[in-house]
């Protein structure tokens, strides 16, 4: 790469989607394991599949409160002739036949006994039983395995697990699982002018770093917050080669075609440069690259831009080398009230506020309630919280996501219905 491209700038930039994919193209899965306690696997990525070693329940179990018998026993019976049956106090925990056992919902369904009466159609009469209803064998009885199968295939590999997982794998006997690591994402902030806190003139408090690493901690990665780095071709190309050891190395600051903007050129004389130069707005200025086959990621250095590239670049290629994929954020329908302006050609990243329609809300309930895309009109508004300026971070900070305008649209015109990416959401 040549420093010609001070004067050219960014005559060509890469659509989103070409440079995503030119970059995830580059990238492998790491293919690191480690076994973790069950506990602490929340979030995790499997590395294997899961086959239950169990059944739940692991056996016939009482459905009802009531009294567990034998099915035929009660044949014919009901409010006017009930079945009478013995009250059994048997030491083995058997019921014979003509033999009925008080059970309660779970306990484990006696030998011998095959239903269960519910409480409300018997009546306790000494040690006698009287049963107004007739039950067919199985009724009201959960059979062994009927939760989960012994052997039934739970979970693939790759699989992200929830709360609701754990649950499931601690419900059929399991106690740890096999993950893959947690993908380690070295942050470099550089810039001469940055300081961690108390600026003078001219300096600028230290954010992207800070916001970065805690994105990569939200997206299941281990990040590397690393002291900010000068605008020297040999420091930074010393802050990159420290890191390689990592899975993706992601600098911020210093990747324009500004005279102090040099992390393209010392990531080309380090390896190669994928793609410069995007299509995406704010945050054209963003450099996809390699070196020794660790992808580098240089995001621009507003602090908007920094979050919008970081989460269309750094998110998907920390999810392929954690093993699994980036799955697209959950959205909320809404009617725009003011005009988004945009350029044809560039995919325009609009950040909104949200808030309810009309006082009492319209359109609720339903899909729409919780942002679906039911009929009639949106239950939210969306209010643009900034229509330009990639260096104001409260304007997405202060949002609760953003619009999306396509790169063959210029603009969208105020009471356009659109979907709302809640991209901060917690994964």
């Amino acid at each position: 790469m040549s420093h010609d491209r001070h004067e050219a700038g960014f005559k060509q930039r890469t659509r989103v989607a070409e440079a995503r994919a030119t970059l995830l193209d580059a990238v492998e899965p790491r293919g690191r394991t480690e076994t973790v306690a069950l506990a602490d696997a929340d979030g995790r990525v499997l590395a294997e599949p899961i086959d239950a070693p169990a059944p739940v329940p692991g056996y016939d179990r009482a459905a009802m409160d009531g009294y567990a018998v034998r099915a035929e026993d009660t044949f014919g019976a009901s409010d006017r002739s009930p079945a009478v049956l013995r009250d059994r106090d048997r030491e083995d925990g058997s019921v014979a036949p003509g033999e009925a056992a008080r059970v309660h919902t779970g306990s484990a369904l006696p030998e011998g006994a095959d239903a269960v009466v519910m409480i409300e159609h018997v009546e306790a009469v000494g040690d006698e039983v009287e049963t107004f209803d007739a039950v067919a064998a199985g009724e009201n009885v959960g059979a062994a395995g009927e939760d989960v199968a012994e052997g039934q295939r739970l979970y693939e590999a790759g699989e992200t697990l929830r709360p609701s997982d754990l649950g499931l794998c601690k419900s059929v006997g399991l106690e740890e699982v096999v993950v893959n690591e947690r993908p380690a994402v070295a942050v470099i902030p550089t810039g001469e002018e940055l300081v961690q806190s108390d600026p003078d003139p001219g300096e600028v408090i230290e954010t992207n770093g800070l916001t970065v690493s805690r994105l990569v901690e939200r997206w299941g990665g281990e990040p590397r917050y690393r002291e900010v780095v000068t605008d020297e071709e040999e420091a930074l190309a010393a802050a990159i080669e420290r890191d390689l050891d990592a899975d993706v190395v992601v600098t911020t600051g210093g990747s324009s075609v500004g005279e102090r903007d040099l992390l393209p050129e010392v990531v080309d004389e380090l390896g190669e440069v994928l793609v410069h130069g995007v299509a995406l707005k704010p945050g054209h200025p963003v450099c996809l690259g390699r070196v020794e086959g660790t992808p580098v990621i240089s995001l621009p250095g507003y602090p908007v831009a920094c979050i919008v590239n970081a989460v269309q670049f750094l998110r998907p290629v920390q999810k392929r080398v954690g093993g699994t994929t980036a799955d697209p954020f959950p959205t909320r329908r809404a009617r725009l009230d003011r005009k988004v302006a945009s350029e044809p050609g560039t995919r325009t990243f609009a950040r909104v506020k949200l808030s309810r329609e009309g006082d009492a809300g319209r359109g609720g309930g339903g899909d729409d309630e919780a942002g679906g895309s039911g009929d009639g009109d949106p239950p939210f508004v969306a209010t643009p919280t900034r229509a330009s300026g990639s260096g104001v971070l409260s304007s997405v900070a202060l949002a609760d996501g953003w619009v999306v305008v396509p790169e063959p649209r210029e603009g969208l015109d105020a009471g356009d219905v659109v979907d709302v990416e809640l991209w901060e959401v917690t994964e």
